[in-house]
């Protein structure tokens, strides 16, 4: 009977133990380890939810104090995958509901957070707290107060100028918001001209940095130059009152002689087409020119002041031909 008790309770145990083994087995590995530093971490406690996008993914194992740091550790849940950026930011979802810690982004492509990571305070934040805020609204009502800026009405003043200058002016402001309005639109739609333009003067500026020499030699000779017609303003005017005077003098002797000029040039213009149509038969006497002036000086005496020659008879009974004239001694 005793034995049959023993054994009845050794199989209990057994079925308890394989029971618990098939929930394990169920509910599939427990999660990774994330390891969270803040700088504070007020509401935060053991068994808080870790939340992406607004959905638990976890839950915050331990909260402790490690010098001026918080460190929080949580398991995210198995198969859920962070990005190798993640950050982790406390949320107060009202005043006096429990605050948890939200991962985000989430994940959709690339590199993955490693399990067992820790992220530091650069990649964590708190929110701020109620009595800071307060704080901070009772610093700055007391800064704008009597006791601050406005201890002599100076701020009083500003905001009556202000109100004076804006009263009657609500249709004038709109309209101008509303223009500043289209011309940032007007803006947008040519940002690619307008940063066209801003990266050619960037290479202009460049260039005439890389020739600063090249630019102060020609500062320096262009304010040589202005130097010299400054030094000579007077000669440099008298000249263009001349040539002023020149020019009224021309003006009157071409108007008072136009039919004379036009008839000259009209002259110029037949004796400039006789020299066009005769210019194969110039062109020939330039060439020969030369050769006749040197024969009439070789066939020149100096002593009995004669010119010698020697003439063919036979050539006064044949034709008339065109040859080339030799040098006669």
């Amino acid at each position: 009977m005793y034995t049959r008790r023993v054994l009845a309770g050794l199989g209990g145990i057994v079925v308890l133990i394989l029971l618990a083994a098939v929930v394990v087995v169920l509910r599939g590995p427990a999660g990774y380890r994330v390891t969270a530093y803040f700088t504070e971490a007020i509401g935060v406690h053991a068994g808080s939810d870790v939340k992406i996008l607004g959905v638990s993914a976890g839950k915050i194992d331990s909260v402790r104090p490690e010098g001026t740091q918080v460190r929080v550790e949580m398991t995210v849940d198995h198969g859920i995958d962070l990005p190798a950026d993640v950050r982790a930011v406390v949320v107060a979802p009202s005043v006096v509901a429990d605050r948890f810690v939200q991962l985000a982004p989430a994940y959709t492509n690339g590199p993955k957070l490693a399990p067992h990571s820790s992220l530091g305070v650069e990649k964590t934040a708190t929110p701020v707290e109620l009595d800071q805020l307060y704080g901070s609204l009772k610093q700055l009502t007391g800064e704008l107060g009597p006791g601050g800026v406005n201890n002599t009405g100076a701020l009083s003043d500003l905001i009556n100028a202000g109100a004076a200058n804006l009263k009657g002016n609500g249709l004038t402001l709109r309209s101008t918001i509303e223009n500043l309005g289209k011309a940032t639109k007007t803006l947008t739609g040519s940002q690619a001209n307008l940063f066209g333009t801003i990266d050619n003067l960037q290479k202009f500026t460049t260039m005439i940095r890389d020739n600063d020499s090249q630019v102060r030699q020609a500062e320096e000779q262009l304010a040589s130059v202005d130097k010299f017609l400054a030094d000579d303003r007077e000669d440099i005017g008298a000249a263009m009152q001349q040539l002023a005077v020149a020019l009224a003098k021309v003006q009157k002797f071409i108007s008072d002689n136009r039919s004379l000029v036009a008839s000259n040039v009209n002259k110029l213009a037949t004796i400039t087409q006789i020299l066009v149509d005769q210019r194969k038969s110039l062109a020939e006497a330039l060439d020969t020119l030369p050769l006749d002036v040197d024969n009439v000086l070789n066939a020149y005496d100096p002593t009995n002041h004669l010119l010698l020659g020697r003439a063919d008879p036979n050539e006064l009974s044949m034709p008339l031909a065109s040859k080339t004239s030799g040098g006669g001694q």
